[in-house]
Protein backbone atom coordinates (compact mmCIF):
# COMPACT_ATOMS: atom_id res chain seq x y z
CA UNK A 1 0.00 0.00 0.00
CA UNK A 2 1.53 3.59 -1.02
CA UNK A 3 0.82 5.80 1.80
CA UNK A 4 0.95 9.58 1.77
CA UNK A 5 2.96 10.24 4.73
CA UNK A 6 5.97 8.57 6.38
CA UNK A 7 4.71 9.68 9.12
CA UNK A 8 1.61 11.77 10.50
CA UNK A 9 1.70 13.43 13.83
CA UNK A 10 -1.39 15.04 15.83
CA UNK A 11 -0.77 17.28 17.68
CA UNK A 12 2.09 20.13 17.48
CA UNK A 13 3.13 20.29 21.06
CA UNK A 14 6.69 19.25 22.75
CA UNK A 15 6.42 15.88 21.94
CA UNK A 16 4.79 15.94 18.62
CA UNK A 17 7.27 18.82 17.26
CA UNK A 18 10.63 16.75 18.64
CA UNK A 19 9.29 14.11 16.91
CA UNK A 20 8.38 15.11 13.54
CA UNK A 21 11.27 17.48 13.64
CA UNK A 22 13.88 14.17 14.17
CA UNK A 23 11.76 12.27 12.04
CA UNK A 24 12.65 14.38 9.01
CA UNK A 25 16.01 14.85 9.48
CA UNK A 26 16.28 10.67 9.10
CA UNK A 27 14.56 11.57 5.50
CA UNK A 28 11.22 10.46 6.29
CA UNK A 29 7.84 12.22 4.69
CA UNK A 30 6.13 13.77 7.90
CA UNK A 31 2.77 16.21 8.46
CA UNK A 32 2.11 17.37 12.00
CA UNK A 33 -1.80 18.58 12.77
CA UNK A 34 -2.79 21.51 14.86
CA UNK A 35 -5.53 22.84 15.56
CA UNK A 36 -4.56 25.88 17.68
CA UNK A 37 -1.08 27.53 17.66
CA UNK A 38 1.83 25.36 17.24
CA UNK A 39 3.63 24.83 20.63
CA UNK A 40 1.44 22.70 22.77
CA UNK A 41 0.61 23.75 25.94
CA UNK A 42 3.75 24.50 27.66
CA UNK A 43 4.27 27.19 25.40
CA UNK A 44 1.18 28.05 24.77
CA UNK A 45 -0.31 28.35 27.88
CA UNK A 46 2.00 26.77 30.46
CA UNK A 47 5.58 26.78 31.30
CA UNK A 48 6.49 29.41 29.39
CA UNK A 49 3.77 32.38 30.38
CA UNK A 50 3.86 30.77 33.61
CA UNK A 51 7.17 31.23 34.20
CA UNK A 52 7.03 34.97 32.84
CA UNK A 53 4.55 35.53 35.46
CA UNK A 54 6.65 34.26 37.69
CA UNK A 55 9.35 36.54 37.09
CA UNK A 56 7.18 39.29 36.98
CA UNK A 57 5.29 37.92 40.81
CA UNK A 58 9.30 38.79 42.24
CA UNK A 59 9.52 42.34 41.59
CA UNK A 60 7.69 44.01 44.86
CA UNK A 61 10.14 42.30 46.73
CA UNK A 62 12.96 42.65 45.40
CA UNK A 63 11.95 46.26 45.52
CA UNK A 64 11.51 45.87 49.50
CA UNK A 65 14.47 43.97 49.76
CA UNK A 66 16.30 46.88 47.93
CA UNK A 67 15.91 48.94 50.93
CA UNK A 68 18.24 46.32 53.27
CA UNK A 69 21.34 47.56 50.49
CA UNK A 70 20.68 51.26 50.35
CA UNK A 71 18.39 51.82 47.76
CA UNK A 72 15.58 54.34 47.77
CA UNK A 73 12.76 52.53 45.49
CA UNK A 74 10.16 55.59 44.80
CA UNK A 75 6.51 54.95 44.02
CA UNK A 76 5.95 51.53 42.34
CA UNK A 77 2.39 50.84 40.17
CA UNK A 78 1.78 47.65 37.84
CA UNK A 79 0.07 47.12 34.78
CA UNK A 80 -1.65 44.30 34.23
CA UNK A 81 -3.11 44.86 30.72
CA UNK A 82 0.87 45.46 29.78
CA UNK A 83 1.63 42.73 31.71
CA UNK A 84 -0.46 40.15 30.02
CA UNK A 85 -0.16 41.49 26.99
CA UNK A 86 3.65 41.58 26.62
CA UNK A 87 3.40 37.81 27.54
CA UNK A 88 0.75 36.99 25.04
CA UNK A 89 3.29 38.43 22.34
CA UNK A 90 5.98 36.68 23.48
CA UNK A 91 3.58 33.41 23.47
CA UNK A 92 2.94 34.09 19.86
CA UNK A 93 6.54 35.17 18.85
CA UNK A 94 7.54 31.38 19.69
CA UNK A 95 5.08 30.06 17.97
CA UNK A 96 5.85 31.54 14.82
CA UNK A 97 9.61 30.42 15.28
CA UNK A 98 8.15 26.88 15.90
CA UNK A 99 6.33 27.04 12.43
CA UNK A 100 9.50 28.08 11.12
CA UNK A 101 11.42 25.27 12.54
CA UNK A 102 8.99 22.88 11.31
CA UNK A 103 9.36 24.50 7.57
CA UNK A 104 13.36 24.53 7.67
CA UNK A 105 12.93 20.75 8.66
CA UNK A 106 11.08 19.70 5.90
CA UNK A 107 7.57 19.17 8.07
CA UNK A 108 4.19 19.66 6.39
CA UNK A 109 1.98 21.58 8.79
CA UNK A 110 -1.35 20.38 8.14
CA UNK A 111 -4.07 23.20 10.39
CA UNK A 112 -7.07 21.56 11.67
CA UNK A 113 -8.02 18.70 14.28
CA UNK A 114 -7.26 15.40 13.22
CA UNK A 115 -9.71 12.59 13.90
CA UNK A 116 -8.97 8.58 12.76
CA UNK A 117 -10.90 7.22 9.75
CA UNK A 118 -9.02 3.65 10.67
CA UNK A 119 -5.29 2.73 11.77
CA UNK A 120 -3.76 3.95 8.91
CA UNK A 121 -5.66 7.12 7.75
CA UNK A 122 -6.90 10.33 9.52
CA UNK A 123 -9.15 13.25 8.64
CA UNK A 124 -8.38 16.88 9.50
CA UNK A 125 -11.11 19.73 7.89
CA UNK A 126 -12.84 17.34 5.80
CA UNK A 127 -9.32 15.37 3.43
CA UNK A 128 -8.07 12.48 4.56
CA UNK A 129 -4.55 11.96 4.94
CA UNK A 130 -3.05 8.18 5.25
CA UNK A 131 0.49 7.39 6.77
CA UNK A 132 3.00 4.28 7.26
CA UNK A 133 3.43 5.24 10.57
CA UNK A 134 1.42 7.71 13.33
CA UNK A 135 1.74 9.68 16.38
CA UNK A 136 -0.54 10.85 18.83
CA UNK A 137 1.22 13.61 20.86
CA UNK A 138 -1.86 15.81 21.66
CA UNK A 139 -0.89 16.30 25.41
CA UNK A 140 -4.03 16.99 28.32
CA UNK A 141 -6.49 19.32 29.33
CA UNK A 142 -7.21 20.93 32.45
CA UNK A 143 -10.24 19.19 34.30
CA UNK A 144 -13.14 20.49 36.46
CA UNK A 145 -14.77 18.58 39.22
CA UNK A 146 -18.70 18.37 39.38
CA UNK A 147 -19.45 21.39 41.51
CA UNK A 148 -23.05 23.10 40.66
CA UNK A 149 -21.52 26.22 39.90
CA UNK A 150 -18.56 25.28 38.21
CA UNK A 151 -19.13 26.66 35.07
CA UNK A 152 -18.05 29.99 36.91
CA UNK A 153 -14.49 28.40 37.51
CA UNK A 154 -11.54 29.14 35.02
CA UNK A 155 -8.63 27.13 34.61
CA UNK A 156 -5.01 26.82 33.62
CA UNK A 157 -5.65 27.59 30.14
CA UNK A 158 -8.10 30.99 30.86
CA UNK A 159 -5.62 32.42 33.63
CA UNK A 160 -3.34 34.15 31.18
CA UNK A 161 -5.79 36.14 29.39
CA UNK A 162 -7.48 37.75 32.32
CA UNK A 163 -8.88 41.19 31.46
CA UNK A 164 -8.21 42.67 34.41
CA UNK A 165 -6.24 41.31 38.33
CA UNK A 166 -8.22 39.51 40.13
CA UNK A 167 -7.93 41.66 43.71
CA UNK A 168 -9.01 38.18 45.17
CA UNK A 169 -9.10 35.00 43.59
CA UNK A 170 -9.67 31.54 45.09
CA UNK A 171 -8.06 28.29 43.86
CA UNK A 172 -8.99 25.15 44.70
CA UNK A 173 -6.28 22.08 44.50
CA UNK A 174 -3.03 21.38 46.46
CA UNK A 175 -0.67 20.10 43.19
CA UNK A 176 1.74 22.57 41.24
CA UNK A 177 0.12 24.42 39.43
CA UNK A 178 -2.89 25.93 42.07
CA UNK A 179 0.46 26.41 44.24
CA UNK A 180 2.50 27.82 41.70
CA UNK A 181 -0.69 30.06 40.66
CA UNK A 182 -1.20 30.90 44.30
CA UNK A 183 2.41 32.61 44.86
CA UNK A 184 2.38 34.51 41.60
CA UNK A 185 -0.98 36.02 41.99
CA UNK A 186 0.03 36.55 45.56
CA UNK A 187 3.26 38.57 44.60
CA UNK A 188 2.06 40.41 42.19
CA UNK A 189 -0.91 41.49 44.66
CA UNK A 190 -4.51 39.74 44.36
CA UNK A 191 -5.39 38.88 48.02
CA UNK A 192 -5.27 35.03 47.88
CA UNK A 193 -7.19 31.59 49.15
CA UNK A 194 -6.59 28.23 48.07
CA UNK A 195 -8.70 25.23 49.64
CA UNK A 196 -7.39 21.47 49.64
CA UNK A 197 -8.53 18.54 50.12
CA UNK A 198 -5.84 17.51 52.40
CA UNK A 199 -3.85 18.51 55.51
CA UNK A 200 -0.85 19.64 52.79
CA UNK A 201 0.10 21.14 49.28
CA UNK A 202 2.18 19.11 46.87
CA UNK A 203 0.87 15.16 47.22
CA UNK A 204 4.29 12.90 46.24
CA UNK A 205 6.55 15.76 46.66
CA UNK A 206 9.33 14.83 49.72
CA UNK A 207 7.64 15.51 52.36
CA UNK A 208 10.47 18.17 53.36
CA UNK A 209 9.49 19.60 50.22
CA UNK A 210 5.64 20.04 50.91
CA UNK A 211 6.63 21.64 54.70
CA UNK A 212 8.70 24.15 53.82
CA UNK A 213 7.00 25.43 50.15
CA UNK A 214 3.49 25.64 52.90
CA UNK A 215 5.04 27.30 55.27
CA UNK A 216 6.38 29.76 53.00
CA UNK A 217 3.50 30.79 51.02
CA UNK A 218 1.54 31.11 54.61
CA UNK A 219 3.94 33.65 55.37
CA UNK A 220 3.79 35.55 52.22
CA UNK A 221 0.61 35.87 53.13
CA UNK A 222 -1.64 32.82 51.27
CA UNK A 223 -4.46 31.75 52.89
CA UNK A 224 -4.96 27.89 52.95
CA UNK A 225 -8.03 26.43 53.77
CA UNK A 226 -7.35 22.49 54.55
CA UNK A 227 -8.98 19.57 54.57
CA UNK A 228 -12.17 21.35 52.42
CA UNK A 229 -13.81 20.84 49.17
CA UNK A 230 -16.14 23.28 47.51
CA UNK A 231 -19.60 22.22 47.53
CA UNK A 232 -21.12 24.98 45.32
CA UNK A 233 -20.21 27.91 43.39
CA UNK A 234 -23.22 30.96 43.11
CA UNK A 235 -22.49 34.08 41.09
CA UNK A 236 -23.31 37.34 43.78
CA UNK A 237 -23.41 40.98 43.30
CA UNK A 238 -19.69 40.83 45.25
CA UNK A 239 -18.14 38.38 42.40
CA UNK A 240 -18.28 34.86 43.40
CA UNK A 241 -19.52 32.81 46.28
CA UNK A 242 -17.58 29.88 47.24
CA UNK A 243 -19.73 27.64 49.74
CA UNK A 244 -17.17 24.81 51.31
CA UNK A 245 -17.62 21.49 53.04
CA UNK A 246 -17.66 21.58 56.97
CA UNK A 247 -20.09 22.90 59.03
CA UNK A 248 -17.52 25.59 60.45
CA UNK A 249 -16.58 27.09 57.65
CA UNK A 250 -17.76 30.18 56.19
CA UNK A 251 -18.40 30.91 52.61
CA UNK A 252 -15.76 32.91 50.59
CA UNK A 253 -16.15 35.63 48.19
CA UNK A 254 -13.72 35.77 45.53
CA UNK A 255 -13.84 37.94 42.02
CA UNK A 256 -12.52 35.13 39.77
CA UNK A 257 -11.71 31.14 41.06
CA UNK A 258 -9.28 28.80 39.70
CA UNK A 259 -10.28 25.17 39.21
CA UNK A 260 -6.91 23.91 39.25
CA UNK A 261 -7.63 20.17 40.31
CA UNK A 262 -6.08 18.20 37.72
CA UNK A 263 -5.45 17.36 33.73
CA UNK A 264 -6.54 14.63 31.47
CA UNK A 265 -5.26 12.89 28.42
CA UNK A 266 -6.60 15.06 25.53
CA UNK A 267 -7.92 12.02 23.74
CA UNK A 268 -11.85 13.29 23.08
CA UNK A 269 -13.10 13.16 19.57
CA UNK A 270 -9.83 11.71 18.52
CA UNK A 271 -11.69 9.07 17.28
CA UNK A 272 -9.40 6.64 18.80
CA UNK A 273 -12.09 3.55 18.56
CA UNK A 274 -11.72 3.62 14.62
CA UNK A 275 -7.99 2.70 15.48
CA UNK A 276 -8.91 0.48 17.57
CA UNK A 277 -6.21 1.48 20.75
CA UNK A 278 -7.06 0.71 23.94
CA UNK A 279 -7.06 2.94 26.89
CA UNK A 280 -6.40 2.82 30.54
CA UNK A 281 -8.39 4.36 33.26
CA UNK A 282 -7.19 6.36 35.85
CA UNK A 283 -9.27 7.99 38.39
CA UNK A 284 -8.87 11.41 40.68
CA UNK A 285 -9.81 10.89 44.12
CA UNK A 286 -13.30 12.31 45.56
CA UNK A 287 -16.94 12.95 44.98
CA UNK A 288 -17.48 15.01 42.01
CA UNK A 289 -13.76 14.05 40.01
CA UNK A 290 -13.88 12.26 36.76
CA UNK A 291 -12.23 9.51 35.41
CA UNK A 292 -10.17 10.04 32.42
CA UNK A 293 -8.14 7.69 30.16
CA UNK A 294 -4.75 7.44 28.56
CA UNK A 295 -3.36 5.78 25.75
CA UNK A 296 -1.55 2.31 26.64
CA UNK A 297 1.75 1.86 25.61
CA UNK A 298 4.90 -0.17 25.60
CA UNK A 299 8.59 0.94 26.61
CA UNK A 300 8.84 2.59 23.28
CA UNK A 301 5.84 4.15 23.21
CA UNK A 302 3.72 1.77 20.60
CA UNK A 303 0.39 1.16 21.14
CA UNK A 304 -1.78 -1.75 20.80
CA UNK A 305 -1.31 -1.01 17.22
CA UNK A 306 2.40 -1.68 15.92
CA UNK A 307 2.65 1.07 13.95
CA UNK A 308 0.27 3.82 16.03
CA UNK A 309 2.53 5.31 18.29
CA UNK A 310 2.17 8.15 21.42
CA UNK A 311 4.30 10.60 24.03
CA UNK A 312 4.15 13.28 26.12
CA UNK A 313 1.09 13.68 28.42
CA UNK A 314 -1.57 11.82 26.87
CA UNK A 315 0.29 8.72 27.70
CA UNK A 316 -0.06 9.87 31.09
CA UNK A 317 3.99 8.16 32.21
CA UNK A 318 5.36 11.44 33.63
CA UNK A 319 3.52 14.46 32.79
CA UNK A 320 6.76 16.81 31.86
CA UNK A 321 7.91 18.95 28.82
CA UNK A 322 11.35 17.72 28.82
CA UNK A 323 10.20 14.12 29.25
CA UNK A 324 7.78 14.66 26.13
CA UNK A 325 10.19 15.85 24.19
CA UNK A 326 12.88 13.06 24.79
CA UNK A 327 9.60 10.05 24.38
CA UNK A 328 9.25 11.59 21.07
CA UNK A 329 12.97 11.73 19.66
CA UNK A 330 13.35 8.29 21.37
CA UNK A 331 10.35 6.86 19.13
CA UNK A 332 12.03 8.87 16.07
CA UNK A 333 15.56 7.04 16.50
CA UNK A 334 14.13 3.99 17.15
CA UNK A 335 11.37 4.19 14.02
CA UNK A 336 13.41 6.47 11.42
CA UNK A 337 16.76 6.15 12.55
CA UNK A 338 17.89 2.30 13.00
CA UNK A 339 18.65 3.17 16.80
CA UNK A 340 15.83 1.14 18.71
CA UNK A 341 16.26 3.14 22.44
CA UNK A 342 14.07 3.54 25.03
CA UNK A 343 13.47 6.86 26.83
CA UNK A 344 14.41 6.44 30.52
CA UNK A 345 12.05 7.74 32.94
CA UNK A 346 14.22 7.26 35.91
CA UNK A 347 15.84 9.97 37.79
CA UNK A 348 13.64 12.94 36.36
CA UNK A 349 14.68 16.07 37.63
CA UNK A 350 11.99 18.35 38.24
CA UNK A 351 10.52 22.32 40.01
CA UNK A 352 7.74 23.42 41.17
CA UNK A 353 8.12 27.12 40.67
CA UNK A 354 6.28 28.63 43.73
CA UNK A 355 7.98 31.19 45.70
CA UNK A 356 9.87 29.59 47.71
CA UNK A 357 11.21 27.81 44.51
CA UNK A 358 11.56 23.73 45.03
CA UNK A 359 13.56 21.61 42.97
CA UNK A 360 13.80 17.84 43.20
CA UNK A 361 15.32 14.73 41.39
CA UNK A 362 15.73 10.76 42.41
CA UNK A 363 13.32 9.19 45.21
CA UNK A 364 11.55 10.97 48.21
CA UNK A 365 12.48 10.10 51.68
CA UNK A 366 9.23 8.33 52.06
CA UNK A 367 10.29 6.19 48.55
CA UNK A 368 13.83 5.57 49.51
CA UNK A 369 12.71 3.94 52.72
CA UNK A 370 9.77 2.11 51.50
CA UNK A 371 12.32 0.33 48.79
CA UNK A 372 15.32 -0.05 51.01
CA UNK A 373 13.92 -0.14 54.42
CA UNK A 374 15.04 2.36 57.09
CA UNK A 375 17.88 1.26 58.07
CA UNK A 376 19.43 1.59 54.71
CA UNK A 377 18.58 5.25 54.72
CA UNK A 378 20.77 7.89 55.89
CA UNK A 379 19.13 11.43 55.17
CA UNK A 380 21.18 14.72 55.20
CA UNK A 381 19.43 18.15 55.41
CA UNK A 382 20.00 21.32 56.42
CA UNK A 383 17.94 24.34 56.89
CA UNK A 384 19.36 28.04 56.64
CA UNK A 385 18.61 32.03 55.95
CA UNK A 386 20.83 32.86 52.38
CA UNK A 387 22.76 35.98 53.38
CA UNK A 388 20.76 37.76 50.42
CA UNK A 389 17.95 37.94 53.32
CA UNK A 390 20.11 39.27 55.87
CA UNK A 391 20.69 43.25 54.97
CA UNK A 392 17.22 43.18 54.54
CA UNK A 393 15.91 41.69 57.40
CA UNK A 394 13.75 39.04 55.78
CA UNK A 395 13.38 35.57 57.61
CA UNK A 396 13.36 33.27 54.32
CA UNK A 397 14.47 29.90 54.61
CA UNK A 398 16.52 27.42 52.16
CA UNK A 399 16.16 23.55 52.59
CA UNK A 400 18.20 21.09 51.26
CA UNK A 401 18.39 17.42 51.93
CA UNK A 402 20.08 14.38 50.17
CA UNK A 403 19.04 10.78 50.87
CA UNK A 404 22.11 8.64 50.91
CA UNK A 405 21.93 4.59 50.25
CA UNK A 406 24.38 3.65 53.40
CA UNK A 407 24.96 0.30 52.04
CA UNK A 408 26.40 1.66 48.44
CA UNK A 409 26.45 5.36 49.50
CA UNK A 410 24.91 6.46 46.34
CA UNK A 411 22.80 9.28 46.46
CA UNK A 412 19.22 8.03 46.17
CA UNK A 413 17.41 11.62 46.12
CA UNK A 414 18.37 15.15 46.51
CA UNK A 415 15.77 18.24 47.04
CA UNK A 416 15.98 21.92 47.98
CA UNK A 417 13.62 24.54 48.49
CA UNK A 418 14.77 27.77 48.06
CA UNK A 419 15.86 30.88 45.86
CA UNK A 420 17.24 29.68 42.39
CA UNK A 421 16.39 25.97 43.12
CA UNK A 422 15.45 24.78 39.62
CA UNK A 423 18.88 26.15 38.47
CA UNK A 424 21.02 24.54 41.25
CA UNK A 425 19.58 20.64 41.13
CA UNK A 426 19.81 20.96 37.52
CA UNK A 427 23.54 20.40 38.03
CA UNK A 428 23.24 18.15 41.21
CA UNK A 429 20.71 16.05 39.00
CA UNK A 430 23.93 14.92 36.55
CA UNK A 431 25.44 13.57 39.57
CA UNK A 432 23.06 11.61 40.87
CA UNK A 433 21.81 10.60 37.23
CA UNK A 434 25.34 9.13 37.13
CA UNK A 435 25.47 7.65 40.35
CA UNK A 436 27.53 9.73 42.55
CA UNK A 437 28.40 8.97 45.77
CA UNK A 438 28.07 11.10 49.30
CA UNK A 439 31.57 10.59 49.50
CA UNK A 440 32.16 12.23 45.87
CA UNK A 441 29.87 14.93 46.97
CA UNK A 442 31.74 15.53 50.22
CA UNK A 443 35.02 15.43 48.02
CA UNK A 444 33.86 18.28 45.85
CA UNK A 445 34.83 21.71 47.04
CA UNK A 446 31.98 24.44 47.14
CA UNK A 447 31.50 27.91 45.64
CA UNK A 448 32.06 30.15 48.54
CA UNK A 449 29.85 32.02 49.36
CA UNK A 450 27.06 30.33 48.02
CA UNK A 451 23.85 28.57 49.09
CA UNK A 452 24.34 26.11 46.38
CA UNK A 453 27.64 25.16 48.44
CA UNK A 454 25.58 23.48 51.09
CA UNK A 455 25.25 20.48 48.96
CA UNK A 456 28.57 19.38 49.03
CA UNK A 457 29.10 20.54 53.10
CA UNK A 458 26.27 18.76 54.61
CA UNK A 459 28.06 16.51 57.28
Amino acid sequence: MTFDYDLFVIGAGSGGLAASKRAASYGAKVAIAEYDLVGGTCVIRGCVPKKLMVYGSHFPAQFQEAAGYGWTVGDVKFDWEHFITSIDNEVRRLSALHISFLEKAGVTLVSGRATFVDPHTVEVNGKKYTAEKILIAVGGRPIKPEIPGIEHGITSNEIFHLKTQPKHIAIIGSGYIGSEFACIMRGLGSEVTQIIRKEQILNGFDQDICTSIQEGMTNHGIRIIQNTEVTAIEKVDEGLKLTLSGENQEPIIADVFLVATGRSPNIEGLGLENAQLDCVPSSEEGPGYSTSNAITVNEYSQTCQPHIFAVGDVTDRLNLTPVAIGEGRAFADSEFGNNRREFSHETVATAVFTTPEAATVGLTEAQARAKFGDDSIKIYRTSFRPMYYTLPGKQEKTMMKLIVDTNTDKILGAHMVGDSAAEIIQGVAIAVKMGATKADFDATVGIHPSAAEEFVTMR
